[in-house]
């Protein structure tokens, strides 16, 4: 099993080189071949500098795709998900580039990949799972959509908005997905709804952001939710039969 860790970077000089030293300290102890490939969205500040000089650091471990301009968070994913299908992985795990999804829970993707689970998401609202130093409105925000979103989507799933996730890359290669920003997430996951995916989840924490690494890109406002809540109504008419995981497609 092959598996490429994707991670979009827009402007993070401050937390670059802390992000993919903190990643890669925790893939070389995880339990399959495993690469980081950071995805820099027309960064403007160091970011690009910081990547090149630890490229040449650590060598074929970490690759680097650099967008001459900044096309979004989902233009990032999606070249990601190009790289990950061209070059044959078995799967592919997206994380944010501030550590708010902390690599310490890899280890539980990886047993949920050997059990032959096509996508696999980590959840703040399930049994041991949490959210810590996130502004009290927020959570609940995200929180309750994430109910009507679980509600809606009918699959086994309980924090769909949670970007910190495992999909299998025959599942991925099948999609045709189009969203350029953060809603994204949300049009994977009725797409996988669609394929007939097999779901499943693994508890984590979510953490904040440090003060003096900016803030979140994510607006918590209507326009941010009313692209998520139409994806969300479309995976509601889209009939869905549970699938049991299968280890021997890895």
């Amino acid at each position: 099993m092959r598996v490429c860790i994707v991670i979009p970077m827009h402007n993070e000089a401050a937390v670059a080189e802390r992000c993919v030293r903190t990643v890669m300290s925790h893939v070389h102890t995880l339990p399959a071949p495993t690469t980081l490939l950071v995805v820099d969205d027309g960064s403007r500040d160091a970011t690009s500098d910081i990547l090149r000089r630890m490229r040449n650091e650590m060598g074929d471990s970490l690759h680097c795709i650099t967008h001459s301009t900044n096309r979004g968070y989902g233009a990032a994913l999606r070249t990601g998900m190009h790289y990950v299908v061209n070059d044959g992985y078995d799967y592919v795990i997206f994380m944010d580039s501030d550590l708010t999804n902390h690599p310490r829970y890899l280890t539980l993707f990886y047993g949920k990949m050997d059990e032959g689970w096509d996508y696999i998401k980590a959840s703040r609202y399930i049994r041991d799972g949490a959210a810590v130093g996130v502004p009290r409105l927020h959570q609940f925000l995200s929180r309750w959509g994430n109910r009507v979103a679980h509600i809606l989507y009918g699959i086994p799933i309980h924090d769909c908005t949670n970007g910190f996730r495992a999909v299998r890359v025959t599942l991925l290669q099948q999609m045709q997905l189009q969203e350029s920003g953060f809603p994204i997430i949300m049009e994977e996951l009725a797409a996988a709804k669609a394929l007939g995916a097999s779901f499943c989840e693994i508890p984590y924490t979510l953490t904040s952001r440090a003060a003096d690494e900016g803030t979140s890109h994510l607006s918590y406002g209507p326009r941010t939710w009313r692209p998520y809540l139409k994806y969300a109504w479309t995976a509601a008419r889209i009939p869905y039969h549970p699938k049991q995981p299968n280890s021997s497609t890895v």
